[in-house]
């Protein structure tokens, strides 16, 4: 080491690896997966049959269980596992919740080494606030604040009526709405908490204005005068629409925790909503249902079905007869999946798919309707 040019006598490094070493990453990992393969079969919570007893990113590790005595033989085999390895858990960064609908969240005493863990009512994982009561507003309070704080940040560009205000409204799009939006795809959204993101949009447009609140406009005259129609609220629920259908065809441990369901009995009064309750709100009912065949399961099928209409289309090429291809429905249950009917009797086969004009269209069993229509419109 040097200090004020001077050089210290070398020392050998027995232990770890250089600092920013590629193997580092892949050595923790490694470390993690044999200090936690002990304690797999421990008790967790079971959701759907599974057993989850821990979740880990990195060195983020939160161990879950459905009351203090399993949580305290979990954290032990992983202290004891972890000082196998030469790892030590500092019980100064580890932090003990317990998630309640209670308003007074209950005691839990755990212990490292003798030593009593810190109880918290909100903790922040891997960027997003986990609160005792199970809910997302206070995360989306901190996202609305933060993102605030960045708008002051960036007041000098945002507020310049020497920008345009088209250009402003894209250094908007670009740098404060995602921070605001960050994680939005695990939040439920209330009707208070949609009402407090549409104010939040109204704010950053106010300002940028430079409308002041005793003005007294309207929110619509706010929204002529910037040339904008609210979005905020709708692009949320598109992206969680979207990643709820990778969810759904990953078919992974995240598809487990969205659609499964826990042991034991419900709690008294209103249940609360979950995501799959919320996500197709604010969408139309008849895109609603295309949306979810589409989006959910029609991932998995999707290479299915372009083989059957291939073959079929093919068969009846050869045998001179008029191409009329039926797709299969896309998602059981009371949504009643559209039956599509396509006449191809037109239509030639090219090097780079169908081509030419798409006569007779059969839509069945969408929204418990018929749709019956022709079209001249050229297909590719």
């Amino acid at each position: 080491m040097r200090i004020e040019n001077k050089t210290s006598t070398f020392q050998d490094i027995k232990r770890g690896v250089r600092q920013c070493c590629v193997l580092s990453p892949d050595l923790f990992s490694l470390y993690s997966e044999i200090i936690m393969r002990n304690s797999e079969n421990h008790p967790g919570i079971k959701v759907g049959g599974q057993n989850i007893n821990n979740l880990r990113y990195a060195d983020d590790t939160v161990l879950i269980a459905e009351n203090k005595e399993d949580l305290q033989k979990l954290l032990n085999i992983v202290e004891e596992e972890s000082r196998k390895t030469g790892l030590e858990l500092n019980s100064k960064k580890t932090e003990v919740m317990v998630i309640s609908r209670k308003q007074e969240s209950p005691k839990c005493d755990i212990f490292i080494n003798e030593v009593k863990l810190k109880q918290t009512e909100k903790f922040k994982y891997l960027g997003t606030i986990i609160s005792n009561d199970g809910k997302t507003n206070r995360e989306i309070s901190a996202r609305t604040a933060q993102a605030k704080i960045n708008f002051q940040k960036m007041k000098t560009i945002l507020t310049n009526k020497h920008i345009s205000i088209e250009t402003r409204k894209r250094a908007l799009q670009c740098y404060i709405k995602p921070v605001l939006m960050y994680g939005c795809e695990a939040w439920t959204i209330s009707k208070q908490i949609q009402n407090k993101l549409e104010a939040t949009e109204m704010w950053f447009l106010s300002r940028m204005l430079r409308i002041p609140w005793t003005a007294k406009k309207t929110n619509e005259r706010v929204l002529n005068e910037a040339n904008k129609r609210r979005s905020l609220v709708r692009t949320i629920r598109k992206r969680r629409a979207t990643f709820l259908g990778h969810v759904m065809r990953r078919g992974k441990l995240e598809h487990l925790v969205t659609t499964g369901k826990f042991e034991g009995k419900k709690s008294r009064g209103r249940q609360r909503e979950k995501i799959m309750d919320d996500w197709p709100h604010g969408l139309d009912q008849e895109k609603c249902q295309i949306y979810c065949a589409r989006r959910v399961e029609g991932g998995k099928e999707r290479h299915v079905l372009r083989e059957q209409m291939a073959k079929e289309s093919r068969r009846k090429l050869a045998a001179d007869q008029p191409v009329i291809c039926q797709l299969p429905q896309l998602l059981n249950g009371p949504c009643h999946p559209p039956s599509i009917h396509l006449d191809l009797s037109h239509m030639k086969m090219t090097k780079t798919g169908w081509k030419g004009r798409l006569s007779n269209i059969t839509i069945t069993n969408l929204m418990t309707a018929q749709l019956h229509g022709t079209t001249n419109e050229n297909f590719d």
